[in-house]
C-alpha cells in the first residue's frame, strides 16, 4: 500500500505559516523574481473576491481592496518541506520526496494506516501546516485521493474509486 501527504497551496502555506490573522483575509502569492510578477497560488476568499491566477497585484486589489499580496518564501518552503518528510519518515523508511508539498510513503506493514495517517495529519496541523493525505494501493492513486481527502481518505478498491469520477479531476490533480 501507498500513501501521499499532499499541501495544498504549498507555496502559499508556507508563506503564510505564522500569520493566522490572514486565513479570513483573501490572500494571493507572486514571485518577486518575475519580471513582470503575476498571481500564481491564492486562497479560497481571494477566488471568491474574484481574483484569478495569472492576474498583476493592480489587477487583484481593483477586484477586492483587502487581499494580501505576499511573495513566495523559498526558504519557509524548504523548511516545511522538511518538516512534512520528518514526520512521513516516521511512518516508513521508504518516503520518496515526491514534489513541492507532497510525499509518497510504501508501507510493508499495512496495519492500521488510517489511524497512523490521522496521526500525522494531526501532528503537521500542530506544526500550523494544513495538510490532507490518502492510503491506495498505488501511488499514483494515492495522490488522487488526496484532492478528495477531508483530512484521510482510504481507498480499498481503485477501480470503485476510479470509475465515477469526472475527467476533470485529472486536471485539478495535475496543479
Amino acid at each position: 500500500m501507498f500513501a501521499t501527504i499532499r499541501l495544498p497551496n504549498f507555496c502559499l502555506q508556507a508563506a503564510t505559516r505564522h500569520q493566522p490573522e490572514l486565513y479570513e483575509k483573501p490572500v494571493a502569492l507572486i514571485e518577486e523574481q518575475k519580471r513582470k510578477p503575476l498571481i500564481f497560488q491564492l486562497n479560497e476568499v481571494a477566488e471568491k473576491a474574484g481574483i484569478r491566477k495569472g492576474m498583476t497585484p493592480s489587477q487583484a486589489l481593483a477586484r477586492s481592496l483587502q487581499v494580501v499580496i505576499k511573495v513566495r518564501a523559498l526558504m519557509q518552503e524548504k523548511s516545511i518541506q522538511e518538516i512534512l518528510l520528518h514526520h512521513a519518515f516516521t511512518l516508513s523508511p521508504f518516503v520518496e520526496d515526491t514534489a513541492p508539498g507532497v510525499c509518497t510513503i510504501q508501507f510493508r506493514d499495512c496495519r492500521n494506516l488510517g489511524e497512523k495517517m490521522c496521526h500525522i495529519i494531526e501532528r503537521l496541523r500542530q506544526c500550523e501546516i494544513h495538510a490532507q493525505a490518502a492510503i491506495a494501493p498505488t501511488p499514483d492513486i494515492s495522490f488522487l485521493a488526496t484532492h478528495m481527502a477531508r483530512p484521510v481518505l482510504q481507498i480499498e478498491n481503485a477501480k470503485e474509486f476510479l470509475a465515477p469520477l469526472p475527467t476533470e479531476i485529472l486536471a485539478i490533480a495535475g496543479t
